[in-house]
């Protein structure tokens, strides 16, 4: 049992130690820096430059075999390093929320779920919230009520999973992976 934990632990720090896009160097200007794997939805997005009155935003179905029902919303802009969402202004960050959540709503109901992994765990550095259906039963005591999506918080380096509660919102902070909480 023990060496069974182990193995366990092992594996899950090596995907933490292979996950890490903190020092991401993706450079749209810089074609050779764009071929790393953690920079496949930068170049998705890259793809997707917005047309004028098209949002700054746009989703695609995850290509993740093991992901069948997830979707992610992308912010179309490019940034330097990991596309940290606390960076963003207010009203962005307010915008990608509200149509993570509409979408989400739109395709699972009730049970909607949108979730964004903390630096450390993301396999790829370019901005996006995983939208999906809430896993039964992942609900903890460790969250904020929220009424809107500007009311959501963002701390530096962190990940955070929202999910409906009624007419508010439970907003779940302070660890890194969070896209579990949604059904594959």
């Amino acid at each position: 049992m023990c060496l069974r934990f182990a193995l366990i632990l092992l594996a899950a720090l090596c995907a933490v130690a292979r996950a890490d896009v903190r020092g991401c160097a993706c450079d749209p200007e810089r074609p050779e820096t764009m071929k790393a794997r953690e920079c496949s939805l930068c170049n998705e997005a890259e793809k997707r430059s917005a047309a004028p009155g098209e949002p700054p935003y746009f989703f695609l179905k995850d290509n993740n075999p093991r992901k069948p029902n997830r979707w992610l919303l992308l912010w179309r802009a490019h940034a330097a390093g990991p596309h940290a969402m606390q960076d963003l202004p207010r009203a962005v960050r307010t915008a990608l929320w509200t149509a993570a959540i509409a979408r989400a709503r739109e395709l699972w109901g009730d049970d909607w779920g949108v979730a964004y992994n903390g630096e450390v765990v993301r396999t790829q550095c370019h901005l996006h919230v995983h939208v999906g259906k809430l896993l039964k039963g992942v609900e903890t005591s460790r969250f904020v009520v929220v009424r809107h999506p500007s009311q959501i918080p963002m701390k530096p380096g962190e990940g955070v999973w929202v999910h409906g509660a009624g007419k508010s919102m439970h907003v779940h902070t302070g660890e890194q992976t969070t896209e579990t909480v949604l059904m594959r």
